[in-house]
């Protein structure tokens, strides 16, 4: 009953012998190791010579894993209602000089502004701190933002306050524009893939033939 195994190892009559004599009380891990074979492989031709451990080898701790229904472990798992040992400490206890390097309560890091401070994003828009709960999405804030809410109130859903000019340094109500998020999509590809003269071009030209298809439509349903 040879055979061989998918990496291409025969099964000799030698090694169907030892696999027969030593599988019923032997850890199949030092089986596979004497073969020179994987579990899955020893398991497999075990399974296919009828072969089982036998008993006293199931009663034992080393077959826990192949036993079932007799809820091994359970004198070694918490109690309902129990105690851990840590109830009660706080914090991490472990001594040495570990308190020396621990965060002290109300303690910031170094990289820590207050608010009403401004910081320059690595794609050039300028922010200012409002809040300090530690998450810079809620706490940092374009500028060109705010001031656009100063002047016109909240942004409507699917829109964004963009620069009429290339450069976002000229923060003023006058360079300003609110776009919708697909316009404004749409103007920063033309500026990486064209020079600025011809994307401000492609752009304004979007623009107005936008308004003439929006015209043209009214129009039809007039």
């Amino acid at each position: 009953m040879s055979g061989k195994t998918k990496n291409g190892k025969s099964w000799t009559p030698e090694d169907i012998a030892l696999l027969a004599r030593e599988y019923p009380d032997t850890e199949t891990a030092k089986i596979a190791a004497s073969l020179g074979r994987t579990l899955v492989q020893v398991y497999r031709k075990a399974r296919a010579l009828g072969l089982k451990k036998s008993e006293q080898y199931l009663a034992s701790p080393y077959a826990c894993r192949l036993r079932r229904g007799d809820n091994v472990g359970a004198a070694y798992r918490f109690k309902k209602g129990g105690l851990s040992w840590n109830k009660g400490l706080q914090g991490w206890t472990a001594g040495g000089r570990s308190v020396e390097t621990r965060f002290k309560p109300g303690h910031k890091p170094k990289n820590w502004l207050p608010i009403g401070s401004t910081r320059l994003t690595k794609q050039g828009y300028l922010q200012r701190k409002l809040t300090d709960t530690g998450y810079p999405p809620r706490d940092w804030k374009p500028v060109h933002v705010l001031l656009w809410v100063e002047h016109y109130g909240p942004i409507p859903p699917g829109y964004a306050v963009g620069f009429l000019t290339a450069t976002r340094s000229t923060i003023a109500i006058d360079n300003l524009v609110l776009l919708s998020r697909a316009d404004l999509m749409r103007r920063n590809t033309y500026h990486n893939n064209y020079p600025k003269e011809i994307g401000e071009l492609i752009r304004i030209r979007g623009q107005i033939t936008r308004q003439i298809n929006k015209r043209t439509r009214n129009e039809k349903q007039d």
